[in-house]
């Protein structure tokens, strides 16, 4: 429950981005943005983020995946599905790199 509690602040960022911003587009252009830029970004730096503050945890990436998953019906079609494992792998990616650079900095701090 402890995890579930460091995780919520950056899997909320997550989820509100999936949820709301799709609400103030009205394009096809304006969907892609989102899908292809925003959302990975959003992923990669709060797993960053997450891997910083807290270190590694793979139930995160798994996470921020399942996030998404309600909102292919609700805004996308089922072609959509493909982008809960990008950016769960984003989010790997970035929880990967926040978790060796707080490696590097305890290593360098104890030395």
């Amino acid at each position: 429950m402890n995890t579930l509690k460091k995780m919520a602040p950056y899997t909320l960022l997550c989820a509100v981005a999936f949820n709301i911003l799709p609400l103030f587009v009205n394009s096809t252009g304006g969907f892609m943005l989102n899908l292809l830029v925003l959302f990975p970004s959003l992923c990669f730096l709060s797993s960053l983020l997450y891997g910083l503050k807290q270190g590694w945890n793979l139930l995160y990436p798994i996470m921020i995946g399942i996030l998404f998953i309600p909102t292919i019906s609700l805004f996308y079609n089922r072609t959509a599905w493909v982008y809960c494992l990008g950016y769960s792998l984003l989010s790997l990616l970035g929880l990967y790199l926040g978790k060796s650079i707080k490696v590097h900095k305890d290593r360098k701090t104890h030395s």
